[in-house]
């Protein structure tokens, strides 16, 4: 398998904290023994979770105000998965890669699915783009996709989504994500029962084109670029749509897909108890979709999400839902945040095991809300750092994923070879 960061450089640099590791890990194990958690099976969960990395987050993103190339930012799909696999190699959670397409649309899929082989990587969910134009696109998608008033523009959205099912095909995805920007800025503009239908109809038929062992994933977000309504602008609306489309349709949830404040755990739990909850994109925000590294503002968030997701499959142990991150990155290191978000979502799901769920549902039946968001708050206050570290450490990644990074010069090197084109995106984005 091909290594873009030299295994002798990581070593040495494992070498230098393997004994602080060793220690801090049979002292966790040591604590959490008196609670009867065998650390050893903790470990073995975490080394099995995994979250797919979004091919354009490896570029610079933006705003809709200015973007700033960064230093040997990717040019093409191919330099993407470069990147991805300096993070997969050094985090061992991000095996997966997520394409937009057209960003994204390789001359030769075969080749590219060889590429990412090479690298032991592999592609997740699929992700359609009709929310903009595209140079020699014939219909616009000003006033809408899925949902448009002409039906020769629905028609054009759903041969694109089917193409890229077929694209998909071709290099072992099993999953189509659909999110539209279609709705209305001013209040009359848009009749709102007529664009649900159209949506419905455009999303039955895409969903009728997919291959048996394929799922098809709706994602909702409550405003942008339509800011007076939009047409899938909730879990409600979402939900709806599922069940009237398809078994195989689900329900993705983008964290930062909704109003401020809302009890986001609770749509996984909603969705998830009527066989719904087909996946996630995991970022955080401050106002809105700010797509900002997951974890960075509202960490106890994510571990509750977690929570119920742990829950979910202590009573559905075959239940696996799609995780994806999806993020912009204008002023980090895209690497660094990526490796650094895989490794928060990947805590919140370990802290989540080590719930105890059977003092937990005794508080709920007692109605005891002071011993129940005790028991949360125990878990997640749990330095679980360690377990993350041997996990790493055991399926050859790194101990300290951005340290080892940054001693690498990767980015340094992708400099030199990859020159700066203020006027291109490697993100796909503004």
């Amino acid at each position: 398998m091909t290594l873009l960061i030299d295994q002798n450089l990581l070593q040495e640099q494992n070498t230098k904290t393997a004994s602080a590791l060793n220690t801090d890990y049979n002292a966790l194990a040591e604590k959490l023994g008196r609670s009867g958690i065998q650390i050893d099976t903790i470990l073995e969960q975490a080394k099995q979770f995994s979250v797919a990395l979004p091919s354009w987050g490896v570029g610079t993103g933006g705003t809709r105000f200015a973007r700033f190339p960064g230093q040997g930012e990717p040019r093409n799909i191919f330099e993407k998965l470069d990147d991805c696999s300096v993070i997969q190699q050094l985090s061992q959670a991000t095996p997966a890669v997520s394409l937009h397409i057209p960003w994204d649309r390789p001359k030769d899929p075969k080749e590219l699915r060889q590429y990412a082989e090479q690298y032991g990587l592999h592609f997740d969910a699929m992700n359609s783009n009709t929310f903009q134009d595209q140079i020699g696109q014939k219909e616009s998608y000003k006033f809408g996709s899925l949902t448009h008033t002409n039906k020769a523009v629905r028609e054009q959205a759903i041969a694109h989504n089917i193409d890229v099912v077929e694209l998909g095909q071709k290099l072992g995805s099993k999953a189509l994500t659909v999110w539209v920007g279609d709705g209305s800025n001013f209040p009359g503009q848009q009749d709102f029962k007529n664009s649900f239908s159209h949506y419905l109809d455009s999303i039955k038929t895409v969903y009728n084109s997919l291959p048996n062992d394929w799922n098809m994933l709706l994602e909702h977000k409550i405003f942008e670029p339509a800011f007076y309504s939009t047409v899938i602008q909730d879990w409600g609306s979402n939900y709806l749509a599922a069940k009237e489309t398809g078994e195989r349709c689900l329900s993705l949830v983008d964290l930062g897909h909704h109003a401020p404040n809302v009890n986001i755990e609770m749509i996984v739990s909603r969705l998830a108890q009527f066989g719904k909850l087909g996946g996630f994109h995991f970022n955080d925000s401050k106002y809105g979709d700010d797509d900002l590294d997951s974890g960075s503002i509202n960490p106890y968030q994510l571990f509750l999400i977690f929570n119920e997701l742990t829950n979910i499959r202590a009573q559905n142990p075959a239940y696996s839902p799609f995780y994806m991150l999806d993020q912009s990155h204008n002023v980090t290191d895209p690497i660094e945040s990526l490796m650094y978000s895989a490794a928060e979502v990947q805590r919140a799901f370990v802290k989540s095991l080590l719930v105890d769920r059977q003092a937990l549902s005794q508080y709920q039946e007692d109605n005891d809300p002071m011993m129940a968001q005790a028991t949360l708050k125990a878990a997640y206050n749990l330095d679980v750092e360690p377990i993350l570290q041997m996990a790493r450490q055991q399926k050859g990644g790194a101990i300290d994923p951005i340290a080892c990074y940054r001693h690498s010069k990767y980015r340094q090197r992708c400099a030199k070879q990859r020159p700066i084109d203020p006027n291109s995106s490697g993100s796909g984005i503004v």
